[in-house]
């Protein structure tokens, strides 16, 4: 079934990794989809190998990027999956320009899109899902600096992002989305595999394989198009292995 004829889908950072595999999920369920990133190389790169995409290059933590974004494409359905990697050190041997790097990515982007879809805004019926971490669930590892926290007030700008538009009668629709294992094959997925293993002192395909009902990038895609087209309630949801469920 074509769940998203008709419909226009947006992805901020949806180049490569898990935003690629949502842009994927989108098209093959009829969308309009507009894949945004900072890297205009990985975005013709996707453009070659996929060629229904549309292509918007800016860095989503610019303060005019949303107003261009939504030139470019209006959407009917918005996902924030654009971030930095989590830093990889002991907290003791971070300065704070490290520790921060993904409240001034992850969370900035999502904050400044949040708030223009509010302020727009956006049409009525448009969602709008902030890609999180399962990090934010179980406080993560000890070396990944403001991640965790980074990726927690993702799921909280969807809630006050909500009620917002519940107070203002928007009719929009705010949720974050939680992958709650690691994923390799992913930039950030290996990068942190690396990281956690290398702090761990095992190696990465020890580390991969201890880890249970690990969900994969196509996984994320399908849950967001579930997001997308269903009727959920909340606005915190994880997505594991074992599929999509509400998240604490």
């Amino acid at each position: 079934m074509r769940l998203l004829q008709g419909q226009n889908v947006v992805v901020v950072g949806g180049s490569r990794g898990v935003g690629r595999s949502i842009a994927e999920a989108a098209l093959s369920k009829g969308a309009t989809v507009l894949a945004v990133a900072r890297s205009a190389q990985t975005l013709a790169e996707f453009g070659r190998e996929t060629s229904s995409v549309k292509a918007f290059a800016v860095d989503a933590t610019v303060d005019t990027a949303p107003d261009q974004v939504f030139a470019a494409l209006e959407p009917d359905v918005l996902v924030i999956c654009a971030g930095a990697l989590a830093p990889s050190a002991p907290l003791h041997e971070q300065n704070w320009e490290a520790f921060s790097a993904n409240w001034e990515t992850d969370v900035k982007a999502s904050f400044l899109f949040c708030k223009a879809a509010l302020r727009r805004p956006l049409k009525p019926g448009a969602r709008i899902v902030l890609i999180s971490s399962g990090a934010a669930l179980t406080g993560g590892p000890p070396n990944s600096g403001g991640y965790a926290g980074a990726k927690r007030m993702q799921m909280f700008l969807a809630g006050h992002s909500q009620k917002e538009s519940d107070r203002l009668g928007l009719d929009l629709r705010f949720m974050a989305l939680a992958p709650m294992r690691i994923m390799p094959g992913t930039g950030v997925g290996d990068a942190g595999i690396e990281s956690i293993s290398a702090y761990m002192g095992i190696r990465p395909m020890e580390f991969i394989a201890g880890i249970p009902d690990m969900q994969t990038p196509a996984d994320v895609g399908r849950a967001v198009v579930a997001l997308a087209t269903q009727k959920p309630q909340g606005c915190s949801f994880a997505v594991s292995g074992s599929g999509l469920a509400p998240a604490g």
